[in-house]
């Protein structure tokens, strides 16, 4: 089953997994996570709607009754399954991957994420067995249910006088295209490009790590003086940003820029307001936990050490980071990959709600003489590599030489040996992970100097050449 992987089943439909894998996975996750209410929903891929068929197929001949919710993203799913109670849901959705792949992604009670530890290894083990699938006596129901309104409710809290900017923002043709102009309409300073939900990404795939497909809407910003840029991924958990320079700001800087909300209550929200009553009632002696991934920048954590955050670093991936942030009783945290989890979103993350928070916080500092440029300098002191991948089989020797050879070279300040390998010396630090879902190690380092860095870069290749 080439579509089982650590976070959420997803590969190329027809190859890794089909629609007969699908009601199978639909079958037995009543089963899973013993309840007979599952909610359901899907993005826009052209192969989306068979998959709904046969999921919905499987779950109701396991006796299990459906709510549909239809056509969302995929933060949707989360806030529908937390806020109405369900103890199990399933958003059809291949996230950021092209157009032929698709995937599901399960949720549990208050919209915890069941990944492969927790339950879809079960699955695929069920599944391999041949694990008998007859149908309930008494089969399950479908009903309709329409969450949009309740949900722009919730939203809205969090929007707040933004006229002073010029934003361009880019939907990637995914599923932000629901909601996002509800909540920031169509203005002479609010632009939209790609913003038609189209399962066959015409315009570029809905990833906006890889740098081609940030590039019309960096072109967009210095073209139209742009004070931002946002673009969503496919399903919209993901957001990440454009200063007004057309450059792209690596997401793990945002989570710091994020402490400027929660923990100072920067912005003109209602949302914002309330935290600002907080902090000012806040006792100074009281830390206030926020969540990073272990390729975080070092400059995270520093920038919000002030503001009486203690930060706490964690494994990269939602199935790893939600229930951590709730683990920690969290009030917030992000990932490289653009993820930002909110303990007022039941832990869970959401692109559209992390734009909203950090277009309020940037129009304030506008209001002040400062551009989002000059807040993430404020924030980025480092040389950073950015994540390297290097094609490798044998991961675990391959780190570990990584490992000894650093080791042997000076004693590090600080070991960190969850999701690979972290290392920090004075001057700098790497991590070292593998893959989930490939024959890849991925590599990321940070230092005081680029020359440094690229020191640190050519050793680490050096040791990896034999591997390779």
């Amino acid at each position: 089953m080439g579509a089982f992987h650590a976070y959420d089943i997803r590969g190329i439909y027809n190859k890794d997994f089909d629609k007969n894998t699908v009601y199978k996975i639909g079958y037995f996750i009543p089963e899973l996570l013993k309840t007979k209410e599952v909610l359901v929903g899907r993005d826009m891929r052209n192969s989306s709607p068979e998959i709904h068929d046969y999921l919905i197929k499987g779950l109701t001949d396991a006796g299990a009754n459906v709510t549909d919710i239809g056509l969302s993203t995929t933060p949707l799913v989360y806030f529908g399954t937390a806020a109405k109670g369900f103890k199990a849901s399933v958003q059809i959705t291949a996230s950021h991957n092209p157009r032929e792949y698709n995937g599901l992604k399960v949720s549990r009670e208050n919209a915890l994420p069941v990944g492969y530890d927790a339950g879809l290894g079960t699955i695929e083990k069920w599944i391999n067995e041949g694990k008998a699938t007859p149908v309930a006596s008494s089969k399950g129901i479908v009903k309709q249910l329409d969450l949009r309104e309740e949900y722009l409710t919730f939203q809205r809290k969090y929007v707040g006088d933004i006229s002073n900017l010029k934003i361009g923002i880019d939907i990637s043709n995914g599923m932000a295209s629901l909601f996002i102009k509800d909540l920031l309409p169509q203005s002479e300073n609010i632009q939209y490009i790609f913003d038609e939900m189209d399962g066959t990404f015409p315009n570029h795939e809905a990833n906006p790590l890889i740098p081609e497909n940030t590039l019309a809407l960096r072109n967009f910003v210095k073209k139209n003086k742009c004070d931002i840029g946002v673009i969503y991924d496919g399903d919209a958990d993901r957001v990440m940003f454009i200063d007004e320079n057309g450059e792209f700001i690596s997401p793990d800087l945002m989570i710091a820029l994020l402490g400027n909300f929660f923990l100072k209550g920067i912005g003109t929200s209602s949302e914002a307001k309330r935290y600002a009553k907080i902090s000012a009632s806040r006792n100074t002696d009281e830390k206030i936990k926020v969540l990073q991934e272990i390729r975080s920048s070092k400059a995270v954590a520093e920038y919000l050490a002030p503001m009486n955050a203690e930060v706490h670093t964690w494994k990269v991936g939602r199935a790893f980071a939600a229930p951590k942030l709730r683990e920690i009783d969290g009030l917030f945290g992000g990932e490289l990959a653009g993820h930002f989890y909110f303990k007022d979103f039941y832990y869970s993350d959401s692109g559209i709600m992390a734009s909203l928070i950090i277009l309020d916080i940037v129009s304030e500092m506008k209001r002040r003489g400062r551009t989002i440029s000059q807040l993430i300098s404020e924030i980025s002191k480092y040389a950073n590599s950015g994540e390297i991948n290097f094609k490798i089989e044998k991961k675990q020797e391959a780190m570990t030489a990584v490992y000894n050879y650093f080791m042997n070279q000076a004693k590090p300040n600080k070991v960190m040996d969850f999701d690979g390998y972290r290392l920090e010396f004075n001057d700098w630090w790497f991590n070292i992970r593998p893959s989930n879902t490939e024959p890849y190690l991925r590599f990321l380092c940070e230092a005081t100097s680029q020359e440094l860095l690229e020191q640190k870069i050519a050793e680490t290749k050096k040791v990896l050449t034999e591997f390779e």
